[in-house]
């Protein structure tokens, strides 16, 4: 199993999300979070005065699939978040080593 982690643009958010309802993944958690990378964050103008803005606004998507459509997902998100603008976001993939439903105890794929 794999847990794929993607930190996205607050707007692409329903794009991403019904692509990915589209192949088939059913069930995700969402994250509001804030953050900055290369860019770190920019400079805006209010009343004459200018700040600076360090953490910007994001999203982060976290979905837990099985090993044989892991690239599909990332395939997916990747071509639905781009908008080939700084800031467009990560993904990161790191392998899962059990997973347990809580409410039924079971283990491995059949408790995603």
């Amino acid at each position: 199993m794999k847990k794929i982690e993607a930190i996205i643009k607050p707007f692409k958010l329903d794009e991403v999300k019904d692509a990915l309802n589209d192949i088939g993944i059913v069930g995700m958690t969402i994250s509001e979070v804030r953050g900055f990378g290369r860019q770190k964050g920019h400079k805006e103008l209010f009343r004459g005065s200018e700040y600076v803005i360090d953490l910007l606004p994001k999203v982060k998507i976290e979905v837990v699939v099985n090993d044989d459509i892991a690239d599909q997902v990332v395939e997916t998100i990747m071509k639905t978040a781009r908008t080939g603008n700084i800031g467009d976001g990560k993904i990161f993939v790191s392998s899962l080593d059990a997973t347990y439903r809580i409410r039924t105890g079971e283990e491995g794929i059949s408790a995603i």
